[in-house]
C-alpha cells in the first residue's frame, strides 16, 4: 500500500466517522434511528450530487476497495451479532402467533416482490431470471431485526405484548429471508466455477454444528467469570465469524451467511449476561467505524442524479410491494389471531421497518450482478422510506400514553419470575 492510499484512508476514515455520527445525531433529533442518517450520509457523498464529483475527489478509485476491505469486515461482525441476538426460547407461548405473523409479514411482500420482478425483468435481469425474481422477492420481503429491536427500545415497547411478539415475528423473519437469499446466491453462484464448492456446504453446516457448537460452549463455560467477558472468549468469537464468513464466501455462497451462522452457534441458554457483554464489545468497531464505511461504500453506488418517470413509476411499483405487502400482510395475519386492531396495526408498522438489513441485501444483489445500478438505488431509497416512516406511524397508532398503560398491564399479568 503506497503512501498516497494510507493518507487517502485515513483522511477518508476520520470523514466518514465524523459525518456519520453528525447525521446520525441529526436524525435522532428528528424521532429517527441513527442508521438513517448514517445511509443518507452514504447517499450524500455518492454521486448523486455533481455528478460524482464529490464522491470522485474523496473517494478516489486507489482507495475505495480499501474502504470495502474494512466495510466487509464491519459487517460480517454486524451478521454475527445478527445471529447473536435470534433468541427462540424469547417465543415462550405465543410461538405460534408469532410464526403466524412472520409468515404473514413475509408472504405478502415477497409475492408481490416476485411479481414486480416478473414485470421489471425485461429491462432490469441482466443475468439469471429465476435469481432475479426470487432476490427480488426476498428483499421485499426483509425486516430489520437490528433497527426494529433498536426502535422499540428507545419507544419503551420492550416489555409490551407487541413489542415482544414484533421482535420474535422479525427474528424468525430474517431467519427466513436470509435462507431464501442463501438459495438465490447458490442459484447465481452455481454456474460459476465456484459452483462444485457449493456441495461442501453440507458437511460444513454439521461440523459446525456437532463439532464448533460443543466446543464453543465448553470454552465460554470455562472462562466465563465474574470480572466481565474474558478475552480470548472475545478474540475466538469475533475470529470464528470471520473463519466463518471466510469458508462460506470460498464455497461460493457469500461471507454475511457465515459470519450470520456462527452467531446462531453462540450458547444462549443461561449464558444471558455471556451475550450481552459479548453483544457490546463485538458491536463497538463496526458501530462507531466500520459499518458507516459500509454506509458510504453502499452510497457510492446510489445515482439518482438521472431519474425520470419510468424510474419514479418503478418506484412507486417498489413501494408497493414493500409498504403495502408488509403492512397488509401483517395486519391481516395478526387479525386472524385475535389480535386488537390498534395493536394489529403497530405490528405491521414495525415490521416496515427495514434499514441496515436490507442495504446488506440489496449490496449482495449488487455484487452478484442481479440487481443493475438502476435499480438498485431505487430500492436503497425505499429501505430509507421504509425506516423513517416508523416513527411517525407509530406515534399516530401506539402513543406512548397507551405503551406505558400496556405495560403497566402486561407486567400485571405476568408472573413475579417472568
Amino acid at each position: 500500500m503506497s503512501s498516497h492510499q494510507i493518507v487517502g484512508l485515513f483522511a477518508d476514515l476520520a470523514l466518514i466517522a465524523l459525518l456519520a455520527r453528525a447525521l446520525g445525531m441529526l436524525a435522532r433529533r428528528f424521532d429517527q434511528p441513527a442508521v438513517v442518517g448514517e445511509i443518507l450520509a452514504g447517499i450524500l457523498l455518492g454521486p448523486t450530487f455533481v455528478h460524482g464529483a464529490i464522491s470522485g475527489a474523496l473517494f478516489p478509485a486507489d482507495v475505495r476497495p480499501l474502504l470495502t476491505a474494512l466495510a466487509d469486515v464491519g459487517v460480517a461482525l454486524f451478521m454475527f451479532v445478527v445471529g447473536l441476538d435470534f433468541e427462540p426460547a424469547t417465543l415462550g407461548g405465543r410461538r405460534r402467533v408469532a410464526v403466524t405473523v412472520a409468515l404473514g409479514a413475509m408472504v405478502l411482500p415477497f409475492g408481490l416482490g416476485c411479481l414486480l420482478a416478473v414485470v421489471l425483468a425485461p429491462e432490469h435481469a441482466h443475468g439469471q431470471q429465476l435469481g432475479f425474481v426470487l432476490f427480488l422477492g426476498a428483499a421485499m420481503a426483509v425486516t430489520a431485526f437490528p433497527v426494529l429491536a433498536r426502535i422499540i427500545n428507545d419507544r419503551h415497547m420492550s416489555r409490551t405484548s407487541v413489542g415482544g411478539l414484533a421482535l420474535s415475528a422479525a427474528a424468525l423473519g430474517d431467519l427466513l429471508a436470509w435462507s431464501l437469499l442463501a438459495v438465490v446466491v447458490m442459484l447465481v453462484s452455481g454456474s460459476g466455477q465456484t459452483g462444485w464448492h457449493l456441495l461442501l456446504l453440507v458437511p460444513y453446516a454439521v461440523l459446525m454444528v456437532a463439532v464448533v457448537r460443543p466446543l464453543v460452549r465448553r470454552l465460554v463455560v470455562a472462562r466465563q467469570g465474574d470480572g466481565g467477558l474474558d478475552h480470548w472468549v472475545l478474540v475466538v468469537m469475533a475470529g470464528g465469524a470471520l473463519v466463518s464468513g471466510a469458508l462460506t464466501e470460498w464455497m461460493g455462497l457469500h461471507f454475511i451467511f457465515g459470519a450470520f451462522f456462527f452467531g446462531l452457534l453462540v450458547p444462549k441458554d443461561g449464558l444471558g449476561r455471556f451475550r450481552a457483554d459479548l453483544r457490546a464489545r463485538v458491536e463497538q468497531l463496526p458501530s462507531a467505524l466500520l459499518l458507516p464505511v459500509y454506509f458510504v461504500v453502499a452510497g457510492l453506488g446510489v445515482d439518482l442524479s438521472h431519474v425520470d418517470a419510468s424510474m419514479l413509476t418503478v418506484f412507486a411499483l417498489i413501494l408497493v410491494a414493500a409498504v403495502g405487502g408488509k403492512l397488509v400482510g401483517t395486519f391481516a395475519t395478526a387479525r386472524s389471531c385475535r389480535i386488537p386492531p390498534r395493536q394489529a396495526a403497530a405490528l405491521a408498522t414495525l415490521m416496515n421497518t427495514r434499514g441496515l438489513t436490507e442495504l446488506v441485501i440489496l449490496t449482495v444483489g449488487l455484487q452478484l450482478g442481479v440487481l443493475d445500478g438502476e435499480l438498485y438505488s431505487l430500492m436503497v431509497v425505499m429501505a430509507v422510506l421504509t425506516t423513517v416512516m416508523t416513527g411517525p406511524l407509530l406515534r399516530l397508532i401506539y402513543p406512548l400514553s397507551r405503551i406505558a398503560a400496556e405495560t403497566t398491564a402486561d407486567e400485571r399479568r405476568q408472573p413475579a419470575h417472568d
